[in-house]
């Protein structure tokens, strides 16, 4: 799940995981009740300050994804459906403004673009 968190990124390390938590969530990866890793565990893992988990699991708390239960641990909570929706809507968003920046960066017109994402979802479909 954390496959994707990279210290040399830009985006501040308890950012990406609580973005990485949240997409779970909101994708249904994790169910409410779930226990989340401890902060030392995650911390360990991750090779990250525990801190730095402590501030993300703050964040996803102070929006609602989980709750932190003292000496108990970390839980996802039940998230309305459409709150899970709009969070997914948020990311894909985020994946289209990654792509056109990128696709602009290699010159790559809008037709283009628009030609090879028809192209794969038809694959995907197929």
């Amino acid at each position: 799940m954390f496959e994707h968190i990279d210290a040399r990124s830009p985006t501040p390390l308890y950012a990406q995981i609580s973005t990485r938590l949240r997409v779970a969530i909101a994708a249904g990866e994790l169910t409410p009740g779930d226990a989340l890793p401890s902060v030392r565990n995650l911390a360990g893992r991750l090779r990250v300050n525990p801190a730095t988990v402590v501030q993300a699991y703050r964040d996803l708390e102070a929006e609602g994804f989980v709750e932190m239960r003292q000496g108990a641990g970390t839980f996802v909570r039940e998230v309305i459906p459409e709150r899970r929706a709009s969070e997914r809507t948020r990311q894909a968003s985020g994946l289209v403004r990654q792509l056109v920046a990128e696709a602009g960066r290699l010159g790559i017109s809008s037709k283009e673009l628009l030609q090879a994402i028809a192209q794969e979802l038809e694959v995907k479909v197929s």
